[in-house]
């Protein structure tokens, strides 16, 4: 009975802290040192006369103090990202292995944070840590940003009493993995934006250019070339139904995204196609083997056993295929079979990760012989990407002449014939 009620005053004491930081203020503050000197900061407090105070306390007299402006849409374009997380991982390891206290380097981290979500949910893991749960336990609150894998590391750095080698661990794999994820995104962005402006000037092109040189030809009585005539139907087409196209573009886009993450049959269809395409499914392949290889790894290594370890990894391949692999690979090693045997069977991986796997098992030397696997794939992609990028640079100077070239071509062939009957 004793312990029940000291758990439920403890949860009630940590709800109490969590209210009692929700209702603070940041305030914005100028003050003078001893020496004079000009210092700006900022302080969260119930109202300025307490920001005063404290800064008084600290020896400083208070020149302004003022509430900090919030931003014209609050919270609004500050989503966390990865990147923030891996961020934050290598931020956590580097004090954890200094040896500094966990509450204070949580105070040092949320301290240099400007986006007001991170900030927020850093202080409600100190406010849990505080108020005595482990830090896996105050990373499950936030369940989106610090997904299964992650917890579990941490859980059991934390029952092996090596937090600071397992976050060390969890900051490099998370730092490689968002190499390799903006690696590919860079590849991408660029073609992806070139073509996008080509087909916006193409439209321009066949929305307010063409009907002007439509009119002239007209006016001219030009008998006009196949060519031209089929730029001009086109013009025509555009202008009649370009409303009806925008909605049919924007609808697809959604539509094909919502039954992406709604139906598991699509998903897989749409992922199975990706790593058909020439170059890219190449590419998607070999990254999805090199974040399946690191984070078994990095898992294994951190004490996790192989069965949930693998349970974990499902998740964090980046391909649906490769993820119900995975789960397929789980069953067959809860059942007693090897790692290696039951990558064989699913037909995804290699012979040579398969044969790495096997002399891991072997030598019980697992991770070591995981992270290789891993490291070459990493290379695999870095060297795919940059004999993608040197590829499409003709591929979009050969798209953008035959929409753009092509269309200005067309329109000033009846010119050049009407210059010819002169």
């Amino acid at each position: 009975m004793a312990t029940a009620t000291a758990a439920a005053k403890n949860v009630r004491d940590i709800g109490t802290a969590r209210a009692q930081i929700s209702q603070l203020t940041m305030y914005e503050w100028v003050a003078l040192d001893k020496r004079g000197t000009k210092m700006k900061g900022e302080m969260q407090a119930k109202n300025a006369n307490l920001v005063k105070a404290e800064l008084r306390r600290q020896g400083m007299n208070p020149q302004t103090v003022r509430e900090k402006s919030k931003p014209l849409f609050g919270a609004a374009g500050s989503r966390i990202k990865p990147r923030d997380i891996a961020i934050f991982s290598r931020q956590i390891a580097t004090m954890m292995a200094s040896g500094v206290p966990m509450v204070q380097a949580f105070d040092i981290i949320t301290g240099g944070q400007r986006n007001p979500r991170m900030k927020n949910m850093l202080t409600d893991i100190k406010t849990s840590i505080e108020g005595g749960s482990t830090l896996h336990e105050a990373l499950g609150r936030h369940p989106v940003q610090f997904d299964e894998l992650f917890r579990n590391l941490v859980k059991a750095g934390e029952s092996a009493g090596v937090l600071d080698t397992v976050l060390d661990t969890v900051a490099t794999y998370k730092e490689r993995i968002e190499a390799i994820k903006s690696k590919i995104k860079k590849a991408l962005f660029y073609p992806t934006m070139v073509l996008g402006v080509a087909i916006l000037v193409s439209m321009i092109l066949l929305i307010f250019v063409v009907p002007v040189f439509t009119q002239v030809f007209k006016d001219a009585g030009a008998d006009l070339p196949a060519f031209t005539k089929m730029i001009v139907a086109a013009s025509d087409f555009v202008k009649d139904n370009v409303f009806f196209m925008v909605v049919v573009l924007v609808g697809g886009i959604v539509a094909t995204v919502m039954a992406y993450k709604r139906s598991e049959k699509f998903a897989h269809f749409i992922d199975r196609m990706s790593l058909r395409i020439p170059v890219i499914g190449n590419i998607l392949r070999q990254s999805a083997i090199a974040r399946f290889a690191r984070t078994l790894g990095v898992t294994f290594r951190a004490g996790v056993p192989l069965v949930e370890a693998l349970d974990a990894v499902a998740g964090a391949t980046g391909s649906v295929t490769y993820g119900e692999a995975i789960k397929r690979i789980r069953e067959d090693v809860a059942v007693g079979h090897q790692l290696q045997l039951a990558m064989r069977q699913t037909g995804l991986f290699p012979n040579m990760v398969v044969q790495m796997t096997a002399i891991g098992e072997e030598s019980g030397a697992l991770d070591k012989m995981l992270f290789k696997v891993a490291e070459f794939y990493e290379e695999e992609v870095n060297n795919a990407v940059d004999t993608l990028s040197t590829l499409l640079e003709p591929l979009i100077m050969v798209v953008i002449g035959v929409l753009v070239g092509g269309m200005v071509v067309g329109l000033y062939l009846p010119i050049f014939k009407l210059a010819a009957t002169v």
